[in-house]
């Protein structure tokens, strides 16, 4: 692999005036990148938004470098970690709700990250199916969970 996640993100940080060290964890067939910084906030933003953009740069430019480099997740302060532990909560209660019920249960708008743990986190049930439907206005996608057809 050519690319280098960890120095092209050292790169982007240091242009940007964050002093932050990263560690580097395996995450199935992704990269975790964690930042440790005393600006942990700032580099959040509101609802995650700066972290997830600094994600996507990240990975676009390790997609022109090479396109078969693994993605890469940042993390700043486990606020990722967490995250994704509440969303995959959350679906899996949602999922529980359409075995109940037997009725489709949509989640709200996410983003492509959020989307990509919710189908992960369902993929290997047998009784549910995951889809991502159009939000009008938004560039985000609402998921629905619906009971698989066998």
């Amino acid at each position: 692999m050519s690319a280098q996640p960890k120095i092209i993100l050292e790169t982007i940080l240091g242009t940007l005036g964050f002093p932050a060290t990263i560690e580097e964890h395996k995450l199935g067939d992704d990269l975790m990148l964690d930042i440790k910084t005393e600006e942990s906030g700032r580099l959040i933003g509101r609802q995650g938004q700066t972290l997830a953009d600094l994600q996507y740069i990240v990975n676009r430019i390790l997609f022109q470098q090479d396109q078969t480099s693994p993605k890469v997740m940042l993390d700043v302060g486990g606020y990722r970690s967490q995250a994704r532990e509440a969303l995959v909560k959350k679906a899996r209660d949602a999922a529980e709700k359409v075995r109940k019920w037997g009725d489709a249960v949509e989640l709200e708008p996410l983003n492509a990250f959020d989307r990509r743990i919710v189908h992960q986190a369902l993929k290997d049930d047998p009784d549910i199916e995951t889809q991502s439907v159009e939000v009008d206005g938004t560039e985000k996608k609402a998921l629905i969970l619906r009971p698989k057809r066998h």
